[in-house]
């Protein structure tokens, strides 16, 4: 295996893990009881396969934090002020509906909430910061994309990343736009993923403390 290959089996396989088993999840058992064992691959995949690619230490971690606290407020601003999720443009055939697939017994087992919280919190940045910025913001400039900086500038591979984000968020898509483009923005100005993944991690954070607090499962699709 080239060192190429090496990179690209880095950056992508968690994500393809996490998306691969949560498709599974979704199709096949409609609910999120195997949601551990989703988090044990793809947290065996990150220390397989990325762990040469992790770098943790973010360069602006206070403004990155303050980053995650506003993507968080801009998630939930919709539906707390206006309340137009339902409307067709956010649910329809193509983005899906935002009813959560925890089931009810999920939402008050403590060590299932545990893990989900850690999955959101911890892995689901690394795992998308490292898809999203780390390789496909590099390879829509070049597909041999370690020849690329992180955080290159490029008009298509910035607003390309921004609307695939996006459409990842299904009913939630105006927000994942917004979202997208604020990291991507942040990916540009400090050329860290440990800065992205910081932010990401905050929002995530928070957004789970926020479903937990108020019972707003349809979050967590």
């Amino acid at each position: 295996m080239t060192e190429s290959q090496r990179a690209t089996l880095g950056y992508m396989g968690p994500f393809v893990a996490f998306v691969g088993f949560m498709a599974l999840e979704k199709s096949v058992f409609h609910s999120q009881h195997l949601y551990p064992v989703r988090c044990l691959v793809v947290l065996a995949a990150i220390l397989v396969f990325s762990r040469p690619y992790l770098l943790l230490r973010p360069s602006r971690p206070i403004s990155s934090v303050l980053l995650g606290i506003a993507v968080f407020a801009i998630w939930i601003a919709p539906d707390a002020l206006f309340g137009y999720r339902h409307h067709w443009l956010f649910e329809n055939g193509i983005t899906g509906t935002t009813a959560s697939t925890l089931a009810p017994g999920d939402q008050a087992n403590f060590w299932f909430l545990a893990v989900r919280t850690f999955g959101s919190t911890l892995l689901v940045p690394i795992v998308e910061e490292l898809f999203w910025r780390g390789w496909l913001m590099r390879w829509l400039i070049l597909p041999d994309f370690t020849k690329v900086a992180l955080g290159t500038f490029a008009p298509l591979a910035f607003w390309g990343v921004a609307v695939a984000f996006a459409m990842e968020h299904g009913p939630y898509w105006e927000v994942g736009l917004a979202a997208g483009i604020l990291y991507n923005w942040w990916m540009v100005r400090t050329r860290s993923l440990a800065d992205c993944m910081l932010a990401h991690a905050v929002t995530n954070g928070a957004l789970s403390a926020y479903v937990m607090a108020t019972g707003a499962w349809r979050y967590w699709l």
